[in-house]
């Protein structure tokens, strides 16, 4: 628990250090409160304070007021002088300064346009798009029902619309009321049997034939298809210069630390 504690306490003090404090929202016996006191109680960076309803906004105002208010109480208290706030402080320092110490030694990395070119050669699996369908289908129990509702659609005009008006009133399947509609999906994710009548028919075409899987009877109308492919680079170029700086610093850090290793006195007990 107290791990969980100082690690809070050390990521608030480094997300907090490059707020601004320029608008004072309130004070406390002349203590301003400050954007980045404000950032402490919302936790979240996304959640913009000025955006919050008034109601909403007025309470964490009231909960930074507190929060100072029981700090000066607490501070007052002789707490500092003691040997379990000293140890604390002392841990929150060490792992405060190599959270600082790790970002300034990230930002001096440089990564060219050669080493993400070589990074996507080598992990070009890792972005392989894989084949999808999209499909609508109608569900019912009885094969000789499935082979009624493919002649009506044989015969319609609009055949689509007329699919999509068969699949809401027949179907029994839980998509019937969207019109059958599968949205897209992986082959892999429907019964092999569903997934090899989907992919033999041609776009904009439906079953000519019921399809049988453990369900019962699907007729099914396929809207789209795209084969398995490799993502382009320049698709994937920031994933890549993320990817490629990640390792580039583990990389780095792990050669620091195993060369202040050959130096160190380590005794494991």
């Amino acid at each position: 628990m107290k791990k969980t504690v100082l690690s809070l306490v050390t990521s608030i003090a480094i997300a907090t250090s490059t707020l601004s404090a320029a608008s004072v929202y309130a004070t406390v016996n002349g203590e301003d409160v400050t954007k980045a006191d404000l950032a402490v109680i919302l936790r979240n960076p996304k959640i913009k304070f000025d955006t919050l309803p008034k109601e909403t906004q007025d309470r964490v105002i009231q909960q930074v007021v507190e929060k100072k208010l029981l700090t000066k109480k607490a501070l007052s208290s002789g707490v500092e002088k003691t040997a379990t706030f000293k140890k604390a402080i002392e841990k929150i320092k060490n792992d405060l300064a190599l959270e600082i110490w790790m970002q300034q030694e990230f930002k001096t990395l440089k990564i060219t346009a050669e080493d993400k070119k070589a990074y996507y050669k080598k992990n070009e699996l890792k972005y392989k798009q894989k084949a999808t369908l999209e499909a609508r289908h109608i569900l019912v129990a009885k094969e000789e029902t499935a082979l009624a509702l493919i002649k009506e659609l044989d015969a319609s005009k609009d055949k689509y619309s007329k699919f999509v008006e068969l699949a809401k009133s027949k179907s029994t399947g839980p998509t019937g009321k969207n019109g059958g509609y599968l949205g897209k999906f992986a082959p892999a994710q429907m019964v092999p049997e569903f997934s090899s009548a989907a992919a033999a028919l041609e776009v904009g075409k439906y079953s000519s034939v019921p399809v049988k899987t453990q369900f019962g009877y699907h007729i099914i109308l396929l809207e789209s298809k795209s084969a398995a492919k490799t993502a382009q680079f320049a698709d994937v170029e920031k994933k890549i210069t993320k990817a490629v700086l990640q390792d580039k610093f583990q990389k780095h850090i792990k050669s620091i630390a195993n060369g202040l290793r050959k130096t160190a006195k380590i005794e494991i007990k």
